[in-house]
């Protein structure tokens, strides 16, 4: 049974699910995935989404806002707070730093990354990491706000191993999701083939980047079977040798292990 460690199931488009998320969660079950994390990218938005999942037990939730979204709002570490301290919240973010679109690289973005990491520590729970084309500010600010006390991940991972090996040694789980079934990313399945057993999750970051074979179609949680697949192939395992270490890395990683 597979966990997809990150996706955004409030944000997929139901149209071809009759309009209905039990068609859909119908769907994600028949493709073995036993749990799920929604991952919060509008923390102003976050009633909405949690509203959307709530009713499902293999759903989990997050709290944050991720750095494309409220461009400007570097937000307080007591609205974040407000959230992340829910009971029914099991990570923060997702949140970090995003220079592809913010190319100015704002002071407002890395102050927020740090509130959110504050946040984090203030209530135990793990930081869901976005990073683009932000290497070296992202490993600063993990490592001055001492990352390693409420742990994390680098999700959807797009990078090297040198920045792979400096997140490891912050603590930090590396997540692979579809992008590394694509042709072109052989850095990405470079990190797949060395990253340690214990350290790595499988996600969808769906309905966005849909996997081979299923390129160019709305992403689900239930593609990330291709996703375990790549992991299978680059390290010699099975894909239910996968499935199993992915999952206990998952709950590993909600506990800080």
């Amino acid at each position: 049974m597979f966990i997809d460690s990150h996706c955004h199931i409030d944000c997929i488009d139901l149209n071809g699910y009759q309009n209905n998320i039990n068609e859909l969660m119908k769907e994600v079950s028949a493709n073995n995935v036993e749990h799920m994390l929604c991952v919060c990218i509008d923390l102003y938005g976050f009633d909405k989404m949690y509203d959307a999942v709530k009713d499902y037990a293999q759903i989990s939730v997050s709290a944050g806002m991720h750095p494309t979204h409220a461009v400007g709002d570097a937000l307080s570490v007591e609205t974040i707070l407000q959230y992340a301290s829910k009971e029914e919240v099991v990570a923060v973010g997702e949140t970090g730093l995003d220079y592809f679109y913010q190319k100015d690289k704002p002071e407002w973005q890395k102050l927020r990354f740090r509130h959110h990491i504050s946040a984090a520590k203030t209530v135990s729970k793990p930081v869901i990491v976005h990073t683009r084309e932000a290497q070296a500010d992202t490993l600063k600010i993990l490592k001055e706000e001492s990352v390693q006390d409420c742990g994390g991940v680098i999700h959807c991972f797009t990078e090297d191993w040198a920045f792979a090996k400096a997140a490891l040694d912050q603590n930090l789980y590396i997540s692979f999701s579809g992008i590394a079934t694509f042709k072109t990313a052989e850095q990405i399945r470079e990190v797949i083939r060395k990253v340690p057993e214990n350290r790595f999750l499988i996600e969808t970051d769906s309905p966005y980047l849909a996997p081979v074979p299923m390129r160019g179609k709305q992403n689900q949680p239930g593609y990330v079977k291709y996703v375990a697949e790549c992991v299978a192939n680059e390290r010699n395992l099975s894909v239910e040798e996968v499935a199993a270490i992915s999952k206990q890395n998952f709950y590993n990683f909600l506990k800080n292990k």
